[in-house]
């Protein structure tokens, strides 16, 4: 017996010696198919095996960074009150055990944090200073985006309640829009063109559907392990016909077809032989799978970009996010080394007159780099996006 071809491709044909536009575009979409389905099976293992090492490695290192960080955080709040500090020094620690405290309380949300916080910052962790101008300035634009008069929100006193208003306002005026085009359109008489196009879209959505449930059920006469006498072969018959209908379920054609040509239902002169309107169906059902898949990888892919910080256009290799997470670690590892080797040195007044020259230095740099970023660029150093990352 002859072997099946593996994979589905439309060859050429002796009576046909080229392709058509709608064949090329179904091997086209065949293969992006295959390389996308690779892909996300790399991804998934890539996930599993960060998972478990994010687990055994990253988390008691994490954990044991953020109990060294408090303890820190004890000694410098000691620090702040030795004497023979000055004032600058204390403003400049104070703004120091504030970012801590503050990042802490982020990370863990213990409220003795906010009472540290609230201790060495001139302002109340829970009031912005800013609120109420930010506030105002969403009054403004309010107003001026939706017509209403000021007076008729002045209670309002967070960014928060205004953009509640905001938001409402658009609610009721998006509904108010679409209760009116409801009304029009069931006043409006359609032309014969607007009904033609709706008849057609109409059509083709029935027919991509008719040709998916076709090929399904091919499969289903063929396989139906209830007429199967022998029980080996009704047993391969039902975990066939569990695949089977897993592909229908998900609309995989091409799963479908693939099982088509395992049972050596069809072959190549069989696939070469499709109609040109059952061609263009499968494309089309081909194309959405194939955009179903990218929307599974890129939902595997993100927070994965967005934990190693890394932005831009070009595609996160799977290969490339163990290399990240192990940097990660080391990272981790290094900073534990380091604010551990700053809790065993003693918090004198000399240490902390050096620890505060330090920060000082690095406050200035970072300024030069902004008047840098915002002279020669145009743009503040935060909004730079990282350019240089190597994907």
């Amino acid at each position: 017996m002859k072997t099946p071809p593996t994979t589905i491709q439309i060859s050429q044909l002796p009576d046909r010696p080229s392709l058509s536009k709608n064949q090329n575009l179904f091997n086209d979409l065949v293969r992006k198919i295959q390389l996308r389905r690779d892909e996300l099976a790399q991804w998934q293992e890539v996930v599993e095996a960060c998972r478990a090492k994010a687990a055994s490695e990253m988390l008691p290192l994490l954990k044991k960074f953020r109990e060294q960080q408090t303890a820190f955080l004890d000694v410098l709040v000691q620090g702040h009150a030795l004497k023979g500090l000055t004032k600058t020094d204390r403003r400049v620690l104070g703004e120091e055990i504030c970012e801590l405290a503050e990042f802490l309380l982020e990370e863990t949300g213990d409220p003795k944090f906010k009472e540290i916080f609230n201790q060495f910052s001139p302002t109340d962790y829970d009031e912005d200073e800013d609120e109420s101008e930010i506030a105002d300035v969403l009054k403004n634009a309010v107003a001026n985006a939706f017509g209403m008069d000021p007076a008729d929100y002045a209670h309002l006193q967070t960014p928060e309640e205004v953009a509640a208003l905001a938001q409402a306002q658009l609610n009721e005026r998006r509904h108010h829009a679409e209760v009116e085009q409801a009304r029009k359109d069931a006043t409006r008489k359609k032309t014969p063109k607007q009904l033609a196009r709706e008849a057609a879209a109409k059509a083709a959505a029935e027919e991509v559907s008719l040709s998916i449930r076709e090929v399904y059920r091919k499969l289903v006469s063929a396989l139906h392990p209830d007429r199967e006498p022998d029980a080996d072969e009704r047993a391969r018959k039902t975990a066939l016909m569990q695949r089977v209908n897993q592909a229908y379920e998900k609309r995989n054609l091409l799963q479908l077809l693939e099982l088509q040509l395992e049972l050596e239902h069809i072959d190549a002169h069989s696939i070469a032989g499709l109609s040109a309107s059952r061609l263009k169906h499968f494309n089309q059902v081909l194309r959405e799978q194939l955009a179903e898949l990218e929307q599974e990888i890129n939902a595997l892919v993100m927070p994965y970009r967005l934990q190693f910080g890394l932005f831009g256009s070009t595609r996160l290799k799977p290969s490339q996010v163990m290399t990240y997470l192990n940097r990660d670690i080391a990272n981790l590892r290094r900073d534990l080394r380091e604010i551990q080797k700053d809790l065993q040195t003693p918090q004198t007044v000399a240490s902390l007159k050096f620890r505060v020259k330090a920060r000082q230095r690095e406050a200035k740099a970072f300024a030069a780099e902004e008047r840098m970023m915002r002279d020669v660029f145009g743009f503040d150093a935060d909004d730079k996006f990282r350019d240089d990352c190597p994907f």
